[in-house]
């Protein structure tokens, strides 16, 4: 554990290269085809061919014969082919391309000289499905370099740079060996922690005029001409935008207001097609490129030294994310990094302040793992079933070595067998779902069509259908989900990869375009974009309120920081309309107008938390009184509006935020039951019950969405007890809804103090969640910018 730019990358294959060197001390200069030493595990593909060009210039330095290789979704048919018959002595892999590997019939043979399993970036797979399928290849790997004549199991080595829990981060990734360490086969396991402090300068890039009345989204392209200079006298800078749609409409503009960029500023995030991605990478080496709009596609361990500056737009919505963006500028030791954070909305200023804040107390996210996800021990069990088959107890012990597995038991486990060989209680009938068969003491896929299916779907990423874009004339440009572009008519033009696009038709699964010169054109939206304010953060903006109170009355703001002073007239006004929450106290603000009777509540935990809180408190008012509401959110707050007045007081506020009966009112607040069934679908999708159709006809997401729900209530009829049902509701509650942080919030606010101001008009702070309602409820033909404009306006000037 390091911070970027340290060098552990070095660390760990110069460490592998060491033991070798010690294992041949008069040859290994000559030493060729020694099949694969070393298994690096990273979580994006930018990041595997950096590490691929590191490794490369450090072992043609030393002369040594090794050779590296990369394993991912952009690696051709022929490097495959060769991998197969003489697999380099490093390989760098995707979890996803590791379980291909482990899907083939002689993976064993691959294996066999294994030696060290690095996992890069621990913390960006931990918590996710991705990070589980990472635990069983590793246990599956130990358990084999443990059953070789010598006994000694495959070394383990987690990289991570920023990461709050680094004792539970090294406890799940080295959990396969720790029986080993328990009979002291091994020596105990260890972290090696740098004791460097990471310099880094934040800076606020404060609008020339804030509006008192601030609403999200709006403001971040107004400043574009502001950042120009600081492209202009950076050597080369990343633009870090948190959509993919965002990063297309923010190239273009800067297109716009710096026409002599055209040429040195590029975009890069994962639809763009694979040539133009390697192209924009090899251009930031080599220092062609001033600057890169990009998205999270570049934020991990990538190590583009020209790299001087960083811009974040928009908020972070986590503190690990912002260190983990700023360590891309000035990537070596001893180099300060810099970043600079546009808001796109003034109160995002507030987060610069938190954020420094929360930097300086080195308040880093923890990563929470997962536990007993079915779904991929599902199809991990479909992958060693096609890759030769597997013995059902020694499979059921490599899934107990596991962190996420440990606590499954033995029925559960037949379940799962019974699951995958006979489809289970509820679709026994059906010989599709007869997957598996037992043959010689071992569980294998002998249908070939059934194991083509299975290969073809092997990853737990679950998204929308993504179609190729392509012109009519010839040349691929990237891809674009199905739900986007199902919505356009011909003639319409879409912006793709910095270019303005005609849709002409759609036909197997492309999108046929040509190029447009038209100025307007619609920016599309993928579905991954609504990231949510991090505990941490959310901890850290309520403390900065209290500053906010303290300088309101104070004398002099000079000691203040910048990004706080300039939204003095914004607080001030505030405060003369309602009150400034501080750190210990809710807000609630009951506001009558034209719309109707607003509640606005203001817990800073993040929208994803909001969207469930406001569901209760609105379910528990309507336990009092026959109402209905409209519910509104941003990370900030919350707004409940009705045509009625609300029955909220002194009397039943604290009553309203109770933890008591909390599990059984989010059951009757929000329809789990709808909300399983849509989870489902990724959990049936990731365990192969629904299949997703060949490339090039790829099922549409309703259809896979109605296949699923269908599923879901054959088994809600007919097998209640079913493991992935269960599961299901389990993630509705542990993760879309995040159930622990949603009672640690209630359990909050009951031993706060709760404020009700009735201002006589909307408030600065209550105006952002208002404009996100009228957003999503915009039954008008008006353009919502102009709506809004106008509602400033009127509130100014009232």
């Amino acid at each position: 554990n390091a911070p970027t730019g340290c060098g552990k990358t070095y660390s760990v294959f110069l460490g592998a290269v060491i033991q070798f060197i010690n294992a041949h001390p008069d040859d290994w200069k000559k030493q060729k085809k020694n099949g694969l030493q070393l298994l690096w595990i990273t979580p994006l593909r930018a990041l595997a061919k950096d590490i691929g060009r590191v490794m490369q210039e450090a072992k043609n330095e030393l002369e040594l014969p090794w050779q590296v290789g990369m394993r991912n979704g952009d690696t051709t048919t022929a490097e495959r082919a060769r991998q197969k018959t003489n697999m380099p002595e490093v390989l760098i892999i995707t979890p996803e391309s590791l379980h291909l590997l482990l899907a083939m019939k002689d993976h064993r043979l691959f294996f066999e000289n294994l030696k060290l399993i690095a996992v890069d970036e621990w913390h960006e797979l931990l918590g996710s499905k991705r990070g589980v399928q990472t635990e069983l290849a590793i246990s599956y790997l130990v358990t084999q370099s443990q059953n070789k004549s010598h006994g000694h199991p495959v070394q383990i080595w987690g990289i991570s740079a920023t990461i709050g829990n680094l004792k539970t981060a090294k406890s799940v990734l080295l959990f396969p060996l720790k029986k080993a360490i328990e009979q002291k086969k091994i020596p105990k396991s260890v972290i090696v922690k740098a004791n460097i402090d990471k310099a880094i300068n934040v800076h606020a890039i404060i609008p020339e005029e804030i509006d008192k009345y601030p609403w999200a989204g709006h403001l971040g392209i107004k400043l574009a001409h502001q950042i120009v200079p600081i492209i202009d006298r950076s050597q080369t800078t990343l633009i870090f935008i948190n959509t993919r749609g965002m990063a297309e409409r923010w190239y273009q503009t800067l297109l716009d207001v710096a026409p002599h960029l055209a040429g040195a500023i590029a975009l890069h995030h994962g639809s763009i097609e694979q040539e133009l991605r390697l192209w924009v990478e090899d251009a930031l080496h080599t220092q062609i490129l001033k600057a890169v709009v990009c998205t999270a596609s570049l934020d991990l361990g990538v190590d583009f030294r020209p790299v001087d500056t960083v811009i974040q737009v928009g908020s972070p919505k986590g503190v690990s994310r912002f260190l983990q963006r700023a360590g891309r500028a000035g990537h070596q030791p001893g180099a300060v990094s810099n970043i600079y954070f546009l808001p796109t909305h003034a109160l995002e200023l507030v987060e610069v302040a938190a954020l420094k804040k929360a930097i300086d107390k080195q308040l880093i996210e923890d990563r929470i793992p997962l536990h007993l996800c079915y779904d991929v021990l599902i199809q991990f069990m479909c992958t060693l079933a096609v890759g030769g088959g597997f013995d059902r107890d020694q499979l059921y012990n490599i899934a107990k070595s596991t962190n996420c597995f440990d606590q499954m038991t033995e029925d559960d486990f037949f379940m799962l067998l019974q699951q995958i060989t006979t489809g289970g209680k509820a679709l026994t009938a059906y010989d599709e779902f007869h997957k598996v068969e037992y043959l010689n003491g071992l569980y294998k896929i002998n249908n070939r069509r059934i194991a083509l299916r299975h290969r073809l779907h092997i990853g737990t990423i679950v998204s929308d259908a993504m179609l190729k874009v392509k012109y009519i004339s010839g040349g691929y440009i990237g891809h674009i989900e199905e739900w986007f572009i199902s919505r356009l008519d011909a003639g319409d033009v879409f912006t793709l990869a910095g270019n303005n696009l005609e849709l002409i038709q759609i036909k197997d699964m492309t999108v046929f375009v040509k190029k447009s010169k038209s100025k307007k054109s619609i920016v599309p939206s993928w579905m991954g974009g609504r990231m949510s304010l991090t505990a941490n953060l959310g901890q850290v903006l309520r403390q900065t309120f209290n500053e906010v109170s303290k300088m309101i009355d104070a004398k002099s703001i000079e000691k203040y920081p910048i990004e706080l002073t300039c939204l003095l007239p914004l607080f001030n006004l505030q405060k003369k309309l309602s009150h400034i929450p501080k750190d210990e106290e809710l807000l609630i603000e009951q506001i009558e107008d034209e719309d109707g009777f607003h509640l606005l509540v203001y817990p800073f935990e993040g929208r994803q938390v909001h969207e469930a809180m406001s569901a209760i408190i609105a379910y528990r008012i309507g336990k009092q009184t026959p109402i209905t509401f409209s519910i509104s959110m941003n990370d900030y707050g919350f707004e409940l509006l009705s045509d009625q007045p609300i029955p909220v007081d002194d009397t039943n506020a604290n009553e309203l935020f109770s933890n008591d009966n909390l599990i059984l009112d989010i059951q009757q607040s929000v329809n789990s039951v709808e909300m399983a069934t849509r989870k489902f679908r990724d959990i049936a999708v990731i365990g192969g019950l629904v299949f997703q159709g060949m490339p090039g006809e790829k099922k549409k997401a309703r259809h896979l969405q109605s296949s699923a729900a269908l599923l879901f209530k054959v088994f809600r009829d007919f097998d209640p007890d079913n493991i992935l049902m269960r599961q299901s509701y389990h993630e509705v509650f542990e993760t879309q809804m995040e159930e622990v942080r949603l009672r640690q919030a209630f359990q909050r606010i009951q031993a706060n103090e709760i404020v009700i101001k009735f201002p006589e008009k909307i408030t600065p702070m209550s105006f952002p969640i208002i404009v996100d309602g009228l957003n999503r409820n915009n039954l008008t033909s008006e353009k919502i910018e102009d709506r809004v404009a106008k509602m400033q306006k009127k509130l100014e000037r009232d």
